[in-house]
Formats: structure tokens, sequence, C-alpha cells
């Protein structure tokens, strides 16, 4: 029987292949010891400890299971973007509990209001973590192994290669030659007697090692961020300021890293805030743009300056950056108890109702009025309207025609008790309404008074206010997240683009006439890049016929 040479096993070892070969003769072997007469066991011995941490280690180090964590590292974002977050918007959270009392608390038990602090979505970047590290450190020693090693020897018979040719050099051709031209084509070049091995695209593994690197950067990078980073959020109404202190915050959010002393010294006055919305057409009361208009000092004894804050135009001052994420009304009132003394002056926040039409809901809270402490529940209308059974609504969201409804109780707040409580709400349970209830079919509009029933005080709208809802946040992980990003998308399309392709060439001896025959055979190392190494081989057997004078018969 006539052995044959297969040129395809030369040019292509498989490592995959012989492991398995290896594999199944060893458990073949093991079960041909371990039975028949003599043979000990009839079964296989368990794991045992260290073979399954083994199997462990290997699974969790596995490319299958570094795409799924992946997966479930992309799909463990979504609620962050579908619920808000205490993080970023407190007071979303605080309606979303009022409209959803028993729904929102079964979501709080998951940490969906936190998903990005929550115990299983570190649980799963911490295995990617791991996961990633075993995948990328053993891949960098084989990848540092193969840019070492010499490209194969060329296989005896060239034709039996995916893609081959061959040519008549009427002047000769030498190794020397070739080499050379498959150099000048940047080609890893190796020769031997007659042959002549090259190889090239060596960047497509390249580019899979600096996308798994790049994706353990963000990850390193987002350590970075929670370790030394902090975060918080602060509500301000218009003509007052902010100062990057712990107190000053409304929700602050430190790293483990971060103390006091570690917060940029910068401060800010809230001027203005504008927004501006379309007044007519099918899109009427849609926002056009809405800005605030700060005076920013960047430390202690620095000169101020004007700044114009906007959604996607943060400030930044010594790496942090104040984004605009919200805002609403905060209209002014003024309070006299029963004894004429004035309780409660100024603007109180509050929280839409209706983001289309911004009808507003708000508290206040007179814990210094007397004879009794004072509860106040607000229902402000930038643009009242009445509809045709008598309710009030608002039609716009600019404060067009602002009013205000008032309902007045009376009793103990429970603030002296030590249980905190929501500066939005108060237990209408545990108070008293006034009687006549306070709630004017003609509401009150700026610069009107209503009295409290009883004596027990008196309560003028003096105005309207805006407020802004701000995130403060330092982020050292910023910059290498966007670093990594770009180097994840550049080693990506590296992966994809480039194909590994194998060409090797003999050089037959040359004839009485001088003239030789070269053989030329070509691989691709890459599925699906067979048809485009066609057109490249093509080329390579052109460019190397040119090297060697009279070249005929190309085929």
């Amino acid at each position: 029987m006539t052995r044959t040479h297969d040129p395809r096993a030369t040019a292509e070892p498989a490592p995959e292949a012989a492991s398995e070969a290896g594999s199944e003769a060893a458990s073949e072997a093991g079960s041909e010891a371990g039975s028949g007469p003599g043979g000990g066991r009839d079964r296989p011995a368990g794991l045992g400890p260290v073979g399954w941490l083994r199997w462990f280690w290997r699974t969790l180090t596995s490319m299958r299971t570094a795409l799924i964590l992946l997966f479930l590292f992309a799909l463990a974002s979504v609620p962050g973007s579908i619920y808000p977050q205490r993080g970023v918007d407190p007071g979303a959270v605080a309606q979303y509990f009022k409209d959803n009392p028993g729904y929102a608390e079964w979501l709080d038990r998951f940490w969906l209001f936190d998903v990005f602090q929550a115990p299983w979505f570190a649980a799963i970047y911490l295995l990617l973590f791991v996961s990633l590290i075993g995948c990328v450190v053993p891949r960098l020693g084989v990848y540092a192994r193969e840019l070492r090693r010499r490209p194969p020897a060329a296989p005896r018979n060239l034709a039996r290669l995916p893609q081959h040719a061959a040519f008549t050099a009427e002047g000769g051709a030498t190794v020397e030659d070739l080499a050379a031209a498959l150099r000048r084509r940047r080609f890893r070049v190796a020769t031997g007697p007659g042959w002549v091995s090259a190889e090239k695209g060596y960047l497509r593994e390249s580019g899979n090692l600096i996308f798994h690197i790049a994706l353990l950067g963000m990850l390193v990078a987002v350590g970075l961020g929670s370790l030394y980073g902090y975060r918080g959020n602060v509500l301000i109404v218009e003509g007052n300021g902010f100062a990057n202190t712990v107190a000053a915050y409304d929700r602050y959010m430190p790293g483990t890293r971060v103390s006091a002393e570690s917060l940029a010294p910068f401060s800010f006055q809230v001027e203005d805030f504008q927004a501006n919305y379309v007044l007519a057409g099918q899109q009427r009361g849609q926002v056009l743009d809405f800005l605030a208009r700060l005076k920013v000092t960047d430390r202690p004894g620095a000169k101020p300056y004007e700044y114009t804050l906007k959604v996607n135009e943060p400030l930044e001052v010594d790496g942090t950056q104040t984004y605009l994420i919200g805002h609403g009304y905060a209209p002014s009132f003024t309070v006299l108890d029963g004894q004429g003394q004035v309780a409660y002056q100024g603007p109180v926040p509050c929280l839409a109702e209706n983001i289309n039409t911004f009808a507003s809901e708000c508290t206040i809270k007179v814990p210094d009025a007397k004879p009794e402490q004072l509860g106040l529940s607000v229902r402000f209308l930038p643009t009242t309207v009445p509809l045709q059974d008598g309710t009030l609504v608002s039609a716009f969201p600019a404060a067009l025609q602002p009013t205000a409804q008032v309902r007045a109780f009376a009793g103990d707040l429970g603030l002296s008790s030590g249980i905190p409580q929501s500066v939005y709400l108060f237990d209408t349970e545990k108070l008293k309404k006034m009687k006549p209830l306070v709630m004017k079919a003609d509401p009150l509009e700026v610069g009107q008074s209503i009295d409290l029933p009883g004596g027990a005080g008196k309560v003028t709208f003096t105005g309207v206010k805006e407020w802004i809802s701000l995130q403060i946040a330092y982020d050292p992980g910023r910059v290498p997240a966007l670093i990594a990003a770009v180097l994840a998308i550049a080693g990506l399309l590296l992966s994809l683009t480039i194909r590994r392709r194998r060409i090797w060439v003999r050089v037959q001896e040359p004839d009485k006439d001088g003239s030789t025959v070269v053989q030329v055979g070509g691989l691709t190392r890459t599925e699906g890049g067979a048809a485009g190494f066609a057109e490249e081989f093509a080329d390579i057997v052109k460019a190397l016929g040119a090297t060697s004078a009279g070249v005929k018969d190309a085929r």
C-alpha cells in the first residue's frame, strides 16, 4: 500500500486534533488497564477536591465562559437604563415609590434602583475579570512563542494546496530573489534548500489579544473609579449656591479611598435657569433647550467666572464634572402662624406629577408655627386652564399662568421623633385637616393670600422660581476607560479584517537550457477568507514571476 503525503497537514498542524487523539488514546489505555482480570477498580476514581478545582478553573477561563459573562454583564446593565437610579436621579426614584409603592418595594429588594452597586452585578464583574485574565495570560505566552517560531517548511507537493500555480523562468530563479520579493510584501520568510516559506497576518491574533486586554483595561478603569472616585446629587434653587463639601450634598457616594479632603474646593452660584419649549404645532410643549447660568469659583480666593451649564456640556473643575440632569419648579410662599409671626418664608421644590405639563406637587412643613405645627400640601400648575367640569390642569410646561392650590393640615409633624422622613411627604393620617378644607376652586395666583381656618395663620403665594438637579462626579478611570474602549474597537477591527495566510515556493533544478520551474502554493488560516485570498495569491504569483527573467507557461 502506497503512503501518500498530505501537504495540508504539513502546512497546517492541528494541535486540537492531536490533543483530542491523545486524550482518546489515554482514555482507552486507562480503560484497558482498569478492566479485566487484575485490572483494579471497575469504576474510575472521583475527581477529588483538586480535580474539581482544576475543572472549575478551566471552565471559568474558557472563551465560551468569558463570552457568556460578557453577555451577562451587558444584560445586567439594562435595568440601570430602565429604572431610575438613586445615584443619578433620587427625585425620580422617590416619585416612582410614590406612584408604585408596592412594586417599587419589590424592585428595591433586588437592588434595581442601585444596579451598579448591587452584589449580583459585582459578582458578574469579578467573575468576568478573572475569566478574562485566565483567557488572556496563557494566550500571550502562546502568541509570544508563535512570533519566535519560523514559518514551516514547504510541503513536497504544492499542487494539493487550495491555491497553487506554477511558472517557468527561462533566465532561472533563485531562492534568494523569491524570498526578497516576498519580504517586500511584508511576509515573514524562511528559506531552505530549494524552497521558500512565508507567512503573514500575525496582526489578526494581535488584534484579538488587544481586544481582550482592552476589556480588562475597561474593568480596571471601572474599579479605579469606584475606589478613588465619588459622585453625589444636589438640588439647587435659583439664586442659591453650592460648595463642593460633603455636607452640601443631598446624596453623596464616595469611593472606598476617598476622604472629605479629596474633594476639589470649587463652588458656584446658580444665577438663572431658562427652559425653551415649542410653542405651537404637533410638538407643542416639547423642550427645545434648557440651560443654567452659573458663577463659578474654582478655588477659594480665585476670580469667579460665568459658565453656561447645559445637558451635554458639563462644568469641569480639576477633573470633577458637574452635569445638569433635571429641573422643576419651586414656588415661593410666606407662612404666618396664628400669632402673626413668620414661620416659613422661601421657595419649596416641587416634584412633577406630569412631565409633559409640569403640573407638580410639593410639601411645606412648618414646625415652628404656633399654636400648632402646620403642614401644607401644594399643587402647582405652571399654565392653569379649567376643564369643562371645573377641574384645573396645566396646559403647558412653561410658567405662563402659574397658580397654587393649597391644602392645610395641623398637628405633630413627627420631626422631633428622630425617624428620617422625606422632605416631599408627610403623614396626613396623623394630622388633622383644617375645616373648612382649604382648597380653593380659584387657586392662588402670585401675590394672593389665603387665611387658614380658626386663626391658624396665613399663606401668601409670593413668586415662582425654578430648581435644577445636578450630578457631581469625579472619576479617575474615565480617561483610561475611553482609551480602553478605543483600543477594543481597534483590536476588533484587526481581528475581523486581517487574514492569516501562508505562501510556499519550490524551485526545481534548472533544465539544460537554464530555465527553472517554480511552484507556488498558498493556504489561508482564516475561516471564510479563501475567496479574498485567491485574488491576493494571483497577485503574489505575478510578482514572483516578475522577479524571474523570461517567464513563460504561467498557469
